[in-house]
């Protein structure tokens, strides 16, 4: 077997272990919560009958390793159990609000990176000029902030003064009653409410990329490869492209956690926006005391950093045999 794929094997089963490990940590943890977790789940004035009802459906009155072993069945079998207060599949409650989260995060972030790459080269390669004191510092102040503060400022002055987008939601109430699932995702009612959301994002994590990207095109520039392109002759373009071909490493090996942290931080910003992502769902169920379906977005959001970082793991294993040798 090859150095790759053993590396790729190995991490394989470690990531696999720790998904399993989170997943019995968050089983363990809700069942072991102080309280009575029956009562918790019940609404406010149920009988005796009804929590015993409740004890019955979630086998409480059993063991908790006999609870567990029901619950990796039930998941074998796809079922994720009920809502205790919308009354509905966890997995159809939450499903569309998974997917209302990543066509949010991901195309934001994604221009975040592609735009602090850009950001990054010119500062770079222009060390202790204007652009990069003046154009570097705004960026890692409003990076620096909460992510509320900076989605509330977006809705003060681009909702409220001025009047150019919706202050919350992710559409007009009752504008798409009657259409398919995606068919709301095209309107322009929707990329209306998009702009404020993706721009609080893009605001929040533009100084990550964005200094890294300076910092690596500085270091580039250092090299003998780069002084040999200015000598012969080559345009300040071209080299540009070339320093940043070399200095991108570090941004696109980094892109995956910069997600997945994006994506356990958008609680402040799906609740600021009103949008019905899997943080504004988090919160919900919190307050409602909905912890099947607590437990179940904490190990999505989990599941998302460990299988980043497993995808980070397998990008620096390819560009770099040292790595892999060593794991």
């Amino acid at each position: 077997m090859s150095s790759l794929k053993r590396y790729f094997a190995v991490r394989s089963v470690q990531t696999v272990f720790m998904l399993v490990l989170v997943m019995t940590a968050l089983f363990v943890l809700f069942r072991s919560m102080p309280g009575d977790f029956t009562a918790q789940m019940a609404t406010s004035g149920a009988n005796a009958e009804a929590l015993q009802e409740i004890r019955e459906q979630w086998r409480l009155d059993e063991p908790i390793y006999v609870q567990y072993w029901h619950y990796l069945a039930n998941l074998a079998q796809g079922n994720l159990g009920e809502s205790p207060v919308y009354r509905v599949d966890v997995w159809e409650f939450t499903k569309l609000r998974i997917f209302n989260t990543f066509i949010l995060v991901a195309p934001a972030m994604t221009f975040t990176y592609v735009l602090g790459v850009a950001i990054g080269t010119i500062a770079g390669s222009n060390r202790g000029s204007a652009f990069e004191r003046f154009g570097i510092v705004p960026i890692i102040g409003i990076g620096s902030s909460p992510a509320f503060f900076t989605a509330i400022i977006l809705v003060v002055v681009f909702a409220v003064w001025l009047n150019l987008f919706p202050t919350s939601g992710m559409l007009s109430p009752g504008s798409h009653a009657d259409l398919a699932w995606w068919e709301p995702y095209l309107s322009r009612d929707f990329a209306i409410h998009y702009v404020l959301p993706f721009a609080a994002i893009v605001c929040r994590y533009l100084f990550i990329p964005t200094l890294i990207m300076r910092n690596s095109v500085v270091e580039v520039m250092g090299e003998d490869f780069t002084e040999y392109y200015r000598l012969t002759g080559l345009p300040t373009l071209t080299r540009l492209r070339h320093v940043a071909k070399h200095a991108s490493i570090p941004v696109i090996t980094i892109y995956p956690v910069s997600l997945a942290r994006a994506l356990g931080g958008l609680v402040l910003i799906e609740t600021v926006f009103n949008w019905p992502g899997i943080g504004f769902t988090l919160v919900e169920a919190v307050l409602a005391r909905d912890y099947p379906t607590v437990q179940f977005v904490f190990f999505v959001v989990a599941a998302f950093v460990i299988i980043s970082n497993f995808v980070v793991d397998l990008i620096y294993g390819v560009i770099d045999p040292r790595i892999r040798l060593d794991g």
